[in-house]
């Protein structure tokens, strides 16, 4: 929000997300965090020095210092063969637009009168089956 930090994230992400995870919403204030999702290696910070919080074991938020903006989800994973993932948070890019959702993590933990009307799949956490492909759209 405020310029402080920057960072650059290069080729393609393993996933664009809308998070209804309880630690998601807390950490941004929003009903639904959105989530771009690339592996370590694809993320460098060129200004300034994220804050930490460790909102579970081996799980870092990123937030600026500064103005308080949430930044990122940090953490080992082995959703993508073992390896470190950052998600970084889709606002916080300069071109949003250019990141399409994929699915939906952490459907169960939704808020109940909070839905988004869009086909994309509604997983059960972020690694299992899904549970639903949205409204109207019936598994096969």
């Amino acid at each position: 929000m405020c310029g402080a930090i920057r960072y650059e994230a290069e080729g393609e992400p393993k996933l664009v997300v809308h998070c209804h995870c309880s630690s998601c919403r807390r950490h941004t204030g929003a009903p639904v965090a959105t989530l771009v999702i690339f592996v370590e290696e694809q993320v460098k910070f060129t200004k300034g020095k994220r804050k930490f919080y460790e909102s579970s074991l081996g799980v870092r938020r990123a937030f600026c210092g500064d103005c308080g903006t949430s930044l990122t989800w940090e953490a080992p994973s082995n959703r993508f063969q073992d390896t470190n993932i950052i998600d970084l948070h889709i606002s916080t890019f300069d071109r949003p637009e250019d990141f399409v959702p994929t699915q939906h993590d952490f459907y169960e933990e939704r808020i109940p009168w909070f839905d988004v009307v869009d086909r994309l799949p509604r997983f059960v956490g972020d690694r299992e089956l899904p549970i639903c492909h949205g409204p109207g759209v019936r598994a096969g």
